[in-house]
């Protein structure tokens, strides 16, 4: 029995990693452990961190136990479960001081008893399996479930909520649930006959779950598209928007198929790149019905012309980029917030576009309902601009919630006999002084015809290369743009609103931020944080920006494109914006946060004292 180093107890309060190799199947065992704990009542969260290949590379999964519920990326490893060679010494590495090692013995490792810091946990898992089932890729799959028994020893996981999971998964097929079953009681009894047990980091139940489910991002907003209406959707392939469209299929499957005739109610549409796919949505809402297409950076730079056409000619659609990092192909695996300035100014030309800025799977699903009501009012693009580490990852969101009386708003849409009543109809006037004017859709009237342009055009719809003509139209879309700050969704303010020292962001750092800013407090150090959750910036982004003197500015890109375009589209002064940027590829944490707003603090005399 190995020697541990002593450690004090630390329940529902660690970070468990698990380094595997792609294509082995880890992703059930780890997701097993994971939804075990939640459902014993203690939040988690899930960080999937996978190559761009199909198998053979290293993948980890990060698993963080955390009984206040923070939703961010730990900077510290507790627990790392080994079982890729490849990836030994820098598994090792991301181990902090007094952890766990827990790695597969049946082959000899002297190389990882270098750190005398660490614990290092042996459990022969090829062995016991090899011992106790036949073929090798069953093997392979059932070591997985044996290390998830280990686990559920060390850590004091309840076993029989572990079992209700494999019955969910396996009940009705028996042979599977025995041979997963068995695999697991071999790693448990393993535990529980050779090692001490539990470790000092370890779960207990609690009540902190109730009311809430695990989903990710693309679930989540393509579960969205369905409440929201839309019948339609086009795309073309991309890691990691892929799964927003085999999401809103599933369940258009599920629920948009008649029961008597077996006629399906929706339309998804594989294109042949996401040019096309976007071109394909343009022609679906010109003719009425609400369509979209999920795409990320690459595609929305392929998307650029009709964006451009779908703005000028003010066609409504939806476009989600779940973003990646780039330049180029970039890291299409990992995170970043790399498209704010691509999508706000997508396309040639003087052209702004609505984006909304979703910070979790539960935003994902409301916020995909706003969009489609925004770019049917306002008659534009609307973008949602999600990311990996939300689009992919597994979030604890409460319960979704939906009201029945919920009734699309379709904006200016003329009905035949309103068509019928007009002397005569003009596409592009704004009769009502709020840059916004009526559309028609094909086939409701005669009258209401008029071509769609994405050519020079007048207020009446006709051709037109008359200067003077052009700017009455480009003069009504820019005020349309500067009148849909009214419309988006307003920003959410934490803190009293009067600090001098303010945090400004958006999307998935929320959570690093607000876990950021109970650190803060603990050390006497008060902020505001303005979580923007749309462009354009309203009233109270500007009133934030005004009334405080240091701002820090926290995004997820190298060049600071959410500065720059605060910079761009608000009064702010310059130089009382200070970038925190994270650009890795892995999901924000809290501490360079904190570490950064302390050293920028320290350095004015009046905050010299700030606490170390």
């Amino acid at each position: 029995m190995p020697s541990l180093i002593a450690e004090a107890n630390r329940v529902n309060d660690f970070v468990v990693k698990f380094a595997n190799v792609n294509g082995t199947g880890s992703a059930s065992a780890n997701s097993l452990i994971m939804k075990a704990i939640f459902r014993m009542g203690v939040p988690v969260t899930g960080k999937n961190y996978f190559p761009s290949n199909i198998q053979g590379l290293p993948t980890w999964y990060e698993i963080r136990v955390t009984r206040d519920g923070y939703a961010a990326r730990a900077s510290h490893v507790d627990i790392m479960v080994a079982m890729n060679a490849e990836t030994y010494s820098k598994d090792i590495r991301e181990l902090r001081s007094g952890g766990y090692l827990i790695y597969d013995s049946t082959w000899p490792r002297s190389a990882l008893l270098q750190r005398g810091d660490i614990s290092v946990i042996p459990v022969p898992l090829a062995k016991l399996v090899n011992e106790n089932f036949d073929g090798v890729r069953n093997r392979i799959l059932l070591k997985n479930i044996a290390y998830a028994g280990v686990l559920a020893a060390l850590l004091d996981v309840d076993l029989g909520v572990i079992s209700g999971l494999l019955s969910d998964s396996y009940g009705k097929k028996p042979k599977l649930l025995d041979s997963n079953t068995k695999a697991l009681r071999l790693g448990y009894d393993y535990v529980k006959e050779n090692l001490a047990s539990p470790l000092p980091l370890r779960v207990e139940h609690m009540e902190k779950t109730h009311g809430h489910i695990m989903i990710d991002g693309n679930t989540a907003a393509g579960l969205g598209c369905v409440y929201a209406g839309a019948t339609v959707g086009a795309w073309y392939p991309i890691t990691p928007s892929t799964s927003l469209m085999d999401a809103f299929k599933g369940f258009c499957e599920r629920y948009r198929v008649d029961a008597q005739s077996g006629e399906r109610n929706f339309a998804v549409l594989q294109a042949e790149d996401e040019l096309a796919a976007v071109g394909m949505v343009l022609g679906a809402s010109w003719n009425g019905a609400r369509a979209f297409t999920p795409t990320s950076g690459p595609g929305i730079s392929l998307m650029n012309e009709f964006i451009g056409l779908a703005y000028y000619a003010e066609v409504p659609c939806v476009i989600f980029d779940v973003q990646r990092v780039g330049p180029s192909t970039g890291m299409p695996t990992r995170t970043q917030q790399g498209d704010v300035l691509l999508c706000a100014y997508a396309s040639h030309g003087d052209t702004r576009h609505v984006l909304l800025f979703p910070a979790n799977p539960e935003e994902c699903f409301y916020m995909a309902v706003q969009a489609f009501d925004l770019a049917e009012r306002l008659q534009t693009p609307v973008f949602v601009l999600s990311d990996l580490d939300i689009g992919m990852n597994d979030w604890m969101c409460p319960d979704l919630k939906w009201d029945d009386a919920y009734k699309p708003d379709r904006g200016k849409v003329l009905s035949k006999q309103e068509i019928d009543g007009l002397e005569k109809f003009y596409r592009y006037l704004d009769r009502d002084d709020d840059a916004i004017p009526y559309r028609t859709l094909p086939g409701t009237s005669a009258k209401g015809a008029y071509f769609t342009r994405g050519s020079g055009h007048n207020q009446y719809g006709g051709y037109t290369e008359d200067s003077a003509e052009y700017q009455v139209v480009l003069d009504r879309l820019k005020r349309k743009f500067v009148n849909a700050a009214k419309y988006v969704p307003k920003p959410a303010l934490i803190g009293k609103g009067n600090n001098a020292v303010g945090i400004v962001s958006i999307g998935s750092c929320d959570g690093a931020i607000r876990e950021a800013l109970d650190v803060l407090t603990q050390q006497k150090i008060e902020v505001d944080y303005l979580r923007v959750k749309a462009f354009p910036f309203g009233a109270e982004v500007e009133a934030f920006l005004k009334s405080h003197s240091t701002l820090f500015v926290v995004e997820q890109n190298r060049d600071a494109q959410l500065k720059s375009l605060l910079t761009l589209e608000t009064a702010v002064e310059k130089s009382k914006l200070f970038s925190i940027l994270s650009y890795s590829g892995l999901p924000i944490s809290a501490q360079p946060i904190v570490d950064e707003i302390r050293a920028k603090l320290a350095e004015a005399p009046r905050l010299s004292a700030v606490p170390r």
